[in-house]
């Protein structure tokens, strides 16, 4: 763990901790300032248009100055708003998003904590978004936003289930949650990957293939349900509920929201690139232990697992601007009668697999 390291480097657990805690929120930082600006830059590209360019060269410092913007924004709470609850709100939604983090494998020697239940700990984890979301509306005392809290933890709750069938069926073929241990696993080419049906030679790999392509399509909609991405950001529709249940926020409490909804973007998609895709393993081996560098190999890692997850956040972003938003019963169809079904017909194959 990256905490013991600290504490054998530093002699003192209180700064190995202060640290350990400190590297996860500056990545976070760090990619939400690259991700605003790349989304914006995608979608003006895929517009026929040129997108921020007055800030900076070709506008790289565009979210740099809106963070600034935000930062000196009067904080606004209403008459009748619930005061404790409307500023818990974004703290519980952020800590929710951040919490995750520690589990995430990002080289073999970065983890925040390497616990066996890691796969599990995240779904625990994300479940506290949920109910800042649900407390935001509650506090607002505005009936869009409670109605978009509403259809958020209506959203959220219903595709856990499609998501947590696939996990289970990674965990049938694995054997564990743990998420460094699974990356791990996949290590060598990348056809050791479990989305090419995991590191065992023989016929059940190549009967797996197609039952984990289909694992993957349903982890990664359900993903895109569980951060509120279009076509499934029917909490936050603009057109329907002015921004759902963050209407009433301004100033830091607003980008609180924002840092959680980019901080879970990726974060989603590094879950699917551990699970399907070698999480932190390079598809081809490593230049470092070609020319016997050792200490290259966990950049290499960083390169690779860094690449991987910007990669599937790029797609969340095409698809957003891509796809129409789906209607409230839409929704609930595309998992209810279709999602979850698949999914546990999936299961029940990969468990026979597995047994015989």
């Amino acid at each position: 763990m990256i905490y013991d390291s600290f504490v054998d480097l530093f002699g003192n657990e209180i700064l190995a901790m202060f640290l350990s805690g400190a590297l996860p929120l500056t990545f976070i930082l760090l990619f939400v300032l690259f991700a605003v600006l790349f989304e914006r830059k995608v979608s003006a590209h895929m517009q026929d248009r040129l997108g921020p360019m007055r800030v900076g060269y070709h506008g790289i410092l565009q979210t740099v100055a809106d963070l600034l913007k935000l930062i000196q924004k009067e904080d606004i709470i209403a008459r009748d708003n619930d005061k404790i609850l409307f500023n818990v709100a974004p703290v519980l939604v952020f800590a929710g998003s951040y919490a995750a983090f520690a589990a995430i494998p990002f080289t073999s020697t970065y983890i925040g904590s390497n616990i066996d239940l890691g796969l599990f700990y995240i779904v625990a984890a994300s479940s506290l978004v949920v109910a800042g979301i649900l407390m935001a509306g509650w506090a607002s005392n505005n009936k869009y936003s409670l109605l978009g809290s509403m259809r958020a933890a209506a959203q959220i709750v219903s595709y856990e289930i499609p998501t947590m069938l696939v996990i289970l069926a990674i965990v049938m073929i694995t054997g564990t949650l743990n998420l460094s241990t699974l990356s791990e696993m996949q290590t060598g080419y990348f056809w050791n990957w479990i989305i090419f049906g995991g590191p065992d030679f023989g016929i059940d790999k190549i009967i797996l293939i197609p039952l984990m392509i289909v694992s993957f399509i349903i982890i990664y909609t359900s993903s895109l349900a569980e951060v509120n991405r279009t076509p499934f950001d029917i909490p936050e529709a603009e057109s329907e509920l002015v921004s759902g249940y963050h209407t009433e926020y301004s100033g830091m409490k607003f980008a609180m929201f924002f840092l959680a909804e980019y901080a879970n973007m990726f974060a989603v998609s590094a879950i699917v690139s551990v699970l399907f895709f070698g999480g932190y393993q390079s598809p081809f081996g490593y230049l470092g232990n070609t020319l016997g560098v050792a200490w290259l190999i966990p950049f290499e890692q960083l390169f690779w697992f860094t690449a991987k997850g910007i990669f599937f956040v790029f797609v969340q972003m095409w698809l957003r601007w891509t796809l129409p938003r789906l209607r409230v019963d839409q929704l609930m169809t595309a998992c209810w009668k279709y999602l979850i079904p698949i999914a546990f017909v999936n299961l029940l194959v990969i468990g026979i697999i597995t047994i015989l």
